[in-house]
Order: structure tokens, then C-alpha cells, then sequence
């Protein structure tokens, strides 16, 4: 309640409160744009801070729908996509050009390149009240974050007293980058799908070994957030794991980053003359895959994954399971606040952000059942069908803290997620359920597939 308070004051006199009293708040402020309704809302949870109009991108240059967050703050910037258009007050969502910014011509309709326009008081108040990592989420529609309680969302647990987190789990070193923002890449631990107990699996050597660390005993506030992403296994993962079997038995991939370099494709097309499989085609297809698990005598790896980032950087990832991966999960947002760590308690809210994909994607994730977004409990039935283990979940609950979140999406990372980012979740419009059903069954040309992989480009204005 305090908290609320401050926050209602802070809309009075922003001046009037010390830095760190909104920086303390500032991790649970969740911001909601609609597209439709030309209108911003912020939330503490389910209260409503503020709200203001907005103009969102017209059309060409229409604003991007789905869930972002800010990167970067500047009060005063300008556009280098558009005459050195004035930007004052910038909140940065995306490198590749969208931000919340002041603007003199609010119309409250889409009138800009791309960025969300906001007056200049609200958008002056919305800076002094928000840190880098708050969450935007834009819609087409207007939605709501509802208080949810689910016995998959993760409660914060006291530390172990002693002893390594993931004692049990297989790491290897990786990298995710990004060429959108360059800056110098670090190892992420990944953990592999393992058999317990099965010493087959060896550690590739790496100049960059992870290392286990005891938990300390810190308070939740004092824990940078987290960001988890519930994924599908996608090409990247399919891959990163064919890297390090690969390395097992005996091939130089070069490290297990998940890209195709040079060493990489040597040493598939090695395996491929080895087990006289076909060089034609996809590099990695079905038949090496099960060629390759039935050598290194390891089981394929459950359907989806879990990506874990802190501070903007790569943490940890690792495979989990999805039930029924037939049917899409959807794109569902949550959120946690209240964390508390002595009694283990939390308060988690949900947003379930409407998503259309498309029929080439759907047939490359084996998806023929469409979600229903509008249904009641939809988020709540995403999360039943995660499987996560149970030393994973240790390690996320010793680590959570206020402003922790947690996205579901079917469709992976996509362009706009790299280095210096959280999650990034872009949105494309909702077919109706039976028309997106009919379009599953609906074969691309192999010309056509993977375009929804393209970055898109957006103008700063």
C-alpha cells in the first residue's frame, strides 16, 4: 500500500520524491499501449497509476505489437532515421527504432513513424517514474493484467545454506548474439538433456568453462530481476545440441553456440559420410538427428525450452517438456511482485497478449491446434502444459525477486532479441480460431518458409 501511495504522489509532484524511492517501485510498473484506443496505461500490479492518449504509427509505418521492454533512457534524443526529428523524454523498446518520446502532435490517432507519441507533461512524469527493464506491452486491443495463481509460477526460496545450484545438470558454454547492438559476449550456461546419473555425457573443452557458485543469502530487492522465456525447441537448440554430441564423439565443432560456422558444417558433413546419410538438403534434418541421439546413445530432448536472462545478458537455458505440443500455447505474459523471500510468497499477474502465427510457422512447430486466446484461464492453461525441472526450478525460486517475469511463446527469439535486450515478443494480428485452424493444414512452398524470421525494420520518430 505504501508503495501505491508513492506512486499516486509521484503523479503530483515527480520532483518532489528522491530517485531511489522510484527506483525502488519502478521494477513492478507495467505499461499497456492500444493500438486501438490511442491510449497508454500504467500498472502497479491490478491498480491503475496513470494514463494518458497516445498516436501509435500510421499506416507504413505502423507500430509493432507485443511485448518489449526499455533499454535505454535519454531525455533528449533525436531521430537519425528523420531529419533529427526532436525526441525528448525517449524510452527506448527496440534497437532497431521504436521508443515511447514526447511529441507536440498527439492527435490521439496514428500519426507517427513508428514510435508512440505521448504529451509532453505525461511523457516528462512517465520518465522520472519508470528505470531500464520496465515492461511495455503493446495491443491491438486493450487487455488487462489479472492477479493469477498457478502452482507452475515460481515462489521465491531461501538459499540453500550450502552446495552448488544445477548440482545435478550438465552445463556447456554458449553465446547468444546479436549484431543490433554489438557489445562483448559472454558465456550462458546451458543445460543439457541428460539421463541422471549417465556418465556418458562429457564436457566439451572450451576456453570458457562455467562455473558453479554458492547461492548468497541476499534479499529480493537486492537481486536484479530475471527474464524467462517458455519456448519450443527451435533450428538454434536443435543444433546447439548436435554441437556438443557431436564434439562427444570426436567431431571439432568449434563450440556449441548454436550457429552454423565453417567448423560446424565440416563436422556434420563428417557424421553424414560417416553413417552414409544423404549431403542433400537441410544441414540438419530428421535423419541426422536420429542418426546422431542412437550413436551418442542419448534420448531426444522433450519439446520445449527455457531461457533465462538477467541485467540484459544471457543467464542459463535448458530443455523443459510441453504437453499436448500439438496444440499452440500462445503468448502470455506474467509478472511477479510481493516477493517474499522468508515466507516464500508472491503475488503473480498475467496478460495474455493475442498472437496470430503464421501457417509456415505452425507446420515447421508441428502445431495444429490454433489457441484461443479469449478463452477464459488461457494463461493458466499454458503453464499447465510446461514440465520444468526440478533443478531448475531451485535455481530460478533462490533467484527470483520483485520485477521478475516470465513470457510464454510458441515462436522463439526472435530478430529484435539480442545482445543488451530483454525478451523481445513481437506479435503479428489474430485470425479468427476456425480460419486459423484452416490455414495449418496448408503446405508452404519451401520458397515461402521461415520469412517470418526476417527482421523488421522501424523508423525512431
Amino acid at each position: 500500500m505504501l508503495r501505491r501511495l508513492v506512486f499516486g504522489l509521484g503523479l503530483l509532484s515527480a520532483t518532489m520524491l528522491s530517485h531511489a524511492a522510484f527506483a525502488e517501485g519502478a521494477r513492478t510498473l507495467q505499461i499497456i499501449v492500444s493500438k486501438d484506443k490511442q491510449s497508454l496505461v500504467v500498472y502497479d500490479g491490478e491498480t491503475v497509476v496513470t494514463t494518458s492518449k497516445v498516436s501509435t504509427g500510421k499506416q507504413g509505418h505502423s507500430t509493432p505489437s507485443g511485448i518489449f521492454s526499455i533499454l535505454e533512457k535519454q531525455k533528449y534524443h533525436e531521430s537519425n532515421l528523420y531529419s533529427n526529428a526532436p525526441m525528448p523524454w525517449m524510452q527506448r523498446l527496440t534497437w532497431s527504432g521504436i521508443a515511447l518520446h514526447e511529441s507536440n502532435s498527439v492527435p490521439n490517432y496514428p500519426a507517427s513513424h513508428g514510435c508512440v507519441r505521448m504529451p509532453g507533461a505525461f511523457a516528462k512524469s512517465l520518465f522520472q517514474m519508470t528505470e531500464r527493464g520496465a515492461h511495455v506491452i503493446i495491443t491491438d486491443a486493450p487487455v488487462v493484467p489479472q492477479l493469477i495463481e498457478n502452482a507452475n509460477l515460481f515462489l521465491p526460496r531461501k538459499p540453500l545454506p550450502t552446495g552448488p545450484l544445477l548440482s545435478d545438470v550438465q552445463l556447456r558454454t554458449s553465446s547468444i548474439s546479436s549484431s543490433s547492438k554489438p557489445v562483448d559476449s559472454k558465456p550462458v550456461e546451458v543445460a543439457m538433456n541428460v539421463v541422471p546419473n549417465n556418465p556418458s555425457i562429457v564436457h566439451p573443452t572450451t576456453d570458457a568453462s562455467p562455473t558453479t557458485t554458492k547461492p548468497a543469502a541476499v534479499a529480493a530487492e537486492d537481486v536484479a530481476p530475471l527474464r524467462i522465456l517458455f519456448t519450443r525447441r527451435g533450428e538454434r537448440e536443435a543444433l546447439m545440441d548436435a554441437q556438443i554430441l557431436l564434439q562427444q564423439l570426436g567431431f571439432d565443432t568449434g563450440g556449441g553456440d548454436g550457429f552454423a560456422g565453417p567448423m560446424t558444417r565440416s563436422a556434420i558433413a563428417g557424421f553424414k559420410r560417416w553413417k552414409n546419410l544423404s549431403p542433400k538438403g537441410a544441414l540438419v534434418t530428421p535423419e541426422f538427428l536420429d542418426s546422431l541421439y542412437e550413436t551418442a546413445g542419448q534420448p531426444r530432448p522433450p519439446m520445449g525450452q527455457i531461457m533465462v536472462r538477467q541485467n540484459f545478458q544471457p543467464l542459463f537455458e535448458a530443455p523443459v517438456g510441453i504437453k499436448d505440443p500439438e496444440i499452440a500455447l500462445g503468448t502470455h505474459f506474467f509478472s511477479v511482485d510481493k516477493v517474499e523471500r522468508k515466507e516464500e510468497t508472491a503475488e503473480w499477474h498475467s496478460v495474455t497478449v493475442p498472437n496470430g502465427l503464421s501457417a509456415a510457422m505452425k507446420q515447421r512447430l508441428g502445431i495444429t491446434v490454433a489457441d484461443d486466446p479469449y478463452a477464459p484461464g488461457a494463461a493458466a492453461k499454458a503453464l499447465a502444459r510446461i514440465e520444468i525441472p526440478a533443478d531448475i526450478r531451485d535455481r530460478i525460486e533462490t533467484l527470483i525477486s520483485d520485477g521478475s517475469s516470465l513470457t510464454i511463446n510458441d515462436q522463439g527469439i526472435g530478430a529484435d532479441t539480442g545482445d543488451g535486450t530483454d525478451f523481445i515478443t513481437v506479435t503479428q494480428p489474430v485470425q479468427r480460431v476456425a480460419e486459423a485452424q484452416a490455414s495449418i493444414i496448408r503446405p508452404q512452398p519451401v520458397s515461402q518458409r521461415r520469412t517470418e524470421a526476417k527482421p523488421r525494420a522501424y523508423g525512431l520518430y
